[in-house]
């Protein structure tokens, strides 16, 4: 890579990781450290191929999205043992507290959910795809997006019944576009 592609992508890295971080976090299910695995090697394989890239941010989400497919397919996937919440120190933030239990309680219920199913609903709600790119991307059918989405959201409104009693639950779904909420905190 010569100086003015290694200053584009390290200018690229330090715009846009912020946004691809969030988006891994989701990927990951609330994993912040898996997310920052997913996003690292998702980074160095765009890297090899920086001079070629038309799209840098399409490009690094398409490895993103098929990295994590590649996780879920693998025949013994590696499972890591965490705690069920971590803890909390004092933090002063401009959140209401109803929108911290709605961040922790989401994130709670997509991290229950298959890598799979969290995945096909961060590509069509988080990421606002059409269910025909979701499928390109997952290398399926649209029926298949279609009824992973549907089963998908079955499954969090089982698992997080109290999101509707925070005033925007899962039966609302799709939200109305604010993930802000949601947005990978450090």
């Amino acid at each position: 890579m010569d100086a003015e592609a290694q200053e584009n992508f390290r200018e690229f890295v330090a715009n846009r990781s912020p946004a691809l971080l969030r988006t891994a976090v989701l990927l990951s299910g609330g994993d912040r450290h898996a997310a920052e695995d997913l996003l690292q090697n998702a980074l160095i394989k765009a890297a090899g191929r920086w001079h070629r890239v038309d799209e840098p941010e399409a490009y690094v989400r398409q490895i993103l999205y098929r990295q994590q497919v590649s996780r879920w397919r693998l025949k013994w996937p590696r499972r890591e043992l965490s705690v069920a919440e971590p803890p909390e120190g004092a933090r002063q933030d401009t959140d209401s507290s109803a929108a911290a239990e709605l961040r922790v309680v989401m994130r709670g219920a997509l991290a229950r959910l298959t890598a799979r199913q969290r995945t096909v609903l961060v590509l069509r709600y988080f990421e606002d795809l059409p269910e025909a790119d979701v499928a390109r991307l997952l290398g399926c059918s649209v029926g298949t997006v279609r009824s992973t989405t549907h089963r998908s959201l079955a499954r969090l409104r089982a698992l997080a019944p109290e999101l509707a009693a925070l005033g925007r639950g899962v039966d609302e779904w799709p939200p109305s576009r604010d993930f802000s909420a949601l947005e990978a905190r450090p």
